[in-house]
């Protein structure tokens, strides 16, 4: 027989205590743990670049390094799952390496042989996750949201602040340094949205673009005579052989496929963008670049907007339902 809910006890047990702020899961703790790892070495990439560039390297040292050590250090990835990959995850690698490989650090290095260190970490992490919700958007049909909307907004009405800021301390911006960093940007942003897709695990991708970066870029750097290692001090081609081929080629790029694959592209993409503000900061210490009030206003505008893009969508609420029976018949 069926028990009837007794509407006296409901009221003396009252109602379920709701909860307003779901705590995070745990997949969302450890995606934000990734995306912090890429922050602090994508950040201290300009910075570290930038320091060996101004001295005896040239940015075509910085690439062979990045691209040949990691492509050594992975390469064991690419020998134990050969068998297992097809052929078309290696051509996926390939296209992956056109993103985010060598001509995505060329495009960079550009940017910072033009413009500078503060602007190049300003501009490219910056319009990546910009670039993610408008494709998406417009590809894939998945609207960003209102909150996401005035986040991209704010984040690019900082960066034009943070640029118009910073030209009376570092002079007239360059139009095809910025041309090559927003290109270098929505390359940034493809790739971040083809991978969620992917097959591919984050080591196999990495390994994959340090693989077809190297084929492609170290015998053009041997064979033109581009490099400039003699020069330098074995201290400073330690320092950039761990930071480029250790951390960027290897570490990097798992954490940030590690974020993507936990928070998403569109969230994990908006946290990259917090770079230009750890880029800034450290950039004061190590290279002595203060920047001026007018550009730390506008961090603050992308800070502002990196924390609107990077919230959750809301989930539509399941609506309740009265109980008529406690037990069932």
């Amino acid at each position: 027989m069926t028990q009837l809910a007794d509407p006296v006890q409901d009221a003396a047990i009252g109602p379920a205590p709701v909860s307003h702020l779901p705590r995070p899961s745990r997949k969302t703790l450890q995606g934000l743990c990734w995306a912090s790892l890429s922050v602090l070495i994508f950040a201290g990439w300009f910075v570290v670049t930038r320091f060996s560039v101004t001295r005896e390297l040239r940015l075509w040292d910085v690439t062979a390094l990045r691209f040949g050590i990691g492509a050594l250090i992975l390469f064991p990835v690419l020998l134990r799952g050969a068998r297992r990959m097809s052929a078309k995850q290696w051509s996926e690698g390939l296209l992956y390496a056109c993103l985010w490989g060598m001509p995505f650090v060329l495009a960079v290095a550009l940017g910072l042989q033009l413009t500078s260190a503060g602007r190049a970490a300003a501009v490219t992490p910056t319009l990546m996750p910009v670039f993610v919700g408008l494709f998406a958007w417009v590809f894939l049909k998945e609207k960003p949201g209102r909150s996401r909307w005035v986040g991209y907004l704010a984040i690019v009405i900082g960066l034009i602040c943070m640029i118009a800021g910073g030209a009376s301390a570092h002079g007239v911006v360059n139009p095809v340094g910025i041309l090559a960093l927003i290109t270098a940007a929505a390359m940034w942003a493809v790739y971040t949205l083809l991978f969620r897709r992917s097959a591919l695990t984050p080591v196999q991708a990495a390994a994959l673009i340090c693989f077809w970066s190297a084929v492609l870029f170290l015998p053009v750097y041997l064979f033109a005579g581009l490099s400039r290692l003699a020069l330098a001090s074995p201290g400073e081609i330690g320092l950039q052989a761990f930071y480029q081929g250790v951390l960027m080629s290897g570490v990097a790029i798992v954490s940030f496929n590690r974020s993507v694959a936990l928070l998403g592209p569109s969230a994990a993409t908006a946290i990259i963008a917090l770079i230009p503000a750890v880029a800034a900061l450290t950039a004061i210490p190590v290279l002595g670049e203060l920047p001026s009030w007018e550009e730390g206003i506008a961090l603050l505008a992308v800070v502002g907007g990196v924390l609107l893009a990077a919230r959750p969508k809301r989930k539509a609420a399941v609506p309740s339902t009265t109980t008529v029976a406690r037990n069932p018949p």
